[in-house]
């Protein structure tokens, strides 16, 4: 019979991994107290949650939401980055404390409900942000509409020097 307590942590995990948006799972083990309270302050004014779970218990609310996969990155110490509110902060900020502290190991993670390895998880920390990205889109997107305003630009200017060339040759013709 499981314990009332367990139950409702499951349930808690179960909710957690429903609405993340992404999330990285590390091994900790050889940071020091005042290393993970700076890793988690960092993480703390991203809006993201950190947490150290027990593995069994997050092994059974990442199946009963569909998340088996999983299951391979949960042994040892294992803590998990939450992210709410944008798929690529935790991994990001995760990543580049691990280049800092080599005894944080990225495990893997999870983005819009896909597990991702380690590498994936570090590719994911490499791509600019969203903000970064959009404008990226929009320059593209403004690119062949600025080369069109400037060839019509240079067809209009080419139209008015045919015209005034025709207004010469009258004038030039009547007099």
């Amino acid at each position: 019979m499981p314990k009332p307590e367990k139950v409702q942590m499951v349930q808690e995990i179960q909710e957690r991994l429903s609405k993340v948006q992404g999330a990285v799972i590390a091994d900790y083990r050889g940071l020091d107290v005042a290393t993970i309270t700076e890793l988690r302050k960092q993480l703390r004014e991203a809006g993201v949650e950190f947490k150290v779970l027990k593995n069994t218990l997050t092994i059974l609310a990442a199946r009963e939401v569909g998340l088996d996969d999983l299951e391979q990155f949960l042994a040892g110490p294992t803590a998990i980055a939450f992210g709410y509110d944008d798929p690529v902060t935790a991994a990001k900020i995760i990543s580049e404390f691990a280049k800092k502290n080599k005894n944080l190991e990225i495990k893997g993670g999870l983005v819009e409900g896909k597990v991702l390895d380690a590498d994936g998880v570090k590719a994911l920390a490499d791509l600019p942000s969203r903000e970064v990205l959009l404008s990226m889109v929009l320059r593209g997107m403004q690119a062949p509409i600025a080369g069109m305003v400037n060839v019509l630009q240079g067809n209009i200017r080419n139209f008015v020097y045919a015209l005034e060339a025709v207004r010469k040759k009258k004038e030039e013709a009547s007099a």
